[in-house]
């Protein structure tokens, strides 16, 4: 468990992380009302109450971060329109009985969400994207990693209607192809794009990333189907800060240099495999 204090206010930032112990009537006693940052993490005992317990005890709520594997949507229907003008930022993370009916809750109770969080929430498919990029307007960061239903179509939406958006992860999302990057590419204020483990994607994806000037962050880790050819085009992207290639075939060492080269303001990470006493290691380098 962790808290923050202040002298004047009390607790107002709450963690408990593993607390296998606690009951539902433990974390009542927990909440007091000027917490404004929860983390719920991995306790066993959390379930759909507690989460109403969090709405109902919480008015100034500004940070709400939650990994319960056996929240379901109702617990989402706790949020009222009394967290609308609060709660900023909503994580949830392995929720993985969350469906697309959770969604509907989230949007019509938390409009002014500026983070959202679905990482790891397996059941949420295309049409609970769509109900997101229709409803919260003011997002600016949106974690979909580990949702494995996503598609191309999603991506479709986040880009026609979060324009404001600066950070997208997608990390492990295995059914997005280079048609969906293409529909990303077109969002001129994304600062920070993550495509870790993203399966499908080939040399056109580059193509489109090129073409996003004002791209900080970008991470293609994982991403085995990128060659050397296709990645040494992103010495287009002159505005990246970091870069990261770690176990991407395409990322030779003459590749990392050429890059290095081309952009010295960049980060960038990447593995090598060095042959130390007969075995094979693994290295972690960075350019700078």
């Amino acid at each position: 468990m962790s808290t923050n204090t202040n002298d004047n206010i009390g607790v107002w930032q709450l963690e408990l992380v593993g607390c296998n112990e606690i009951t539902e009537a433990g974390l009542w006693a927990c909440l007091t009302p000027r917490i404004v940052s929860l983390t719920l993490s991995d306790c066993i005992n959390v379930a759909d109450d507690a989460v109403g317990a969090v709405a109902q005890m919480l008015p100034a709520l500004n940070e709400f971060t939650l990994q319960a594997y056996h929240v379901t949507d109702a617990a989402l229907g706790f949020f009222s329109s009394r967290q609308s003008n609060s709660l900023s930022a909503l994580r949830l993370h392995s929720c993985w009985e969350l469906t697309n009916h959770g969604i509907v809750n989230i949007v019509h109770s938390l409009p002014n969400l500026t983070v959202l969080s679905l990482s790891g929430c397996s059941k949420i498919t295309d049409d609970g994207i769509e109900l997101i990029a229709e409803n919260l307007p003011k997002l600016q960061i949106l974690d979909l990693s580990w949702c494995p239903r996503v598609t191309d179509a999603a991506l479709e939406y986040i880009a026609c209607d979060l324009v404001g958006l600066e950070q997208l992860v997608l990390d492990r999302c295995i059914h997005i192809t280079d048609i969906g990057i293409g529909y990303i590419s077109t969002m001129i204020c994304l600062q920070a794009l993550f495509l870790r483990w993203c399966s499908q994607l080939r040399n056109f994806s580059i193509q489109h990333l090129c073409g996003m000037r004002h791209l900080r962050i970008l991470s293609l880790a994982g991403c085995h189907l990128l060659t050397s050819s296709g990645l040494s085009s992103l010495i287009q992207m002159r505005n990246l800060e970091e870069l990261e290639l770690t176990n991407c075939a395409g990322a030779s060492p003459e590749l990392l240099e050429y890059l290095h080269e081309h952009l010295p303001s960049c980060l960038i990470i990447a593995t090598r495999y060095i042959i130390f006493n007969f075995l094979l290691v693994e290295c972690w380098i960075q350019y700078e």
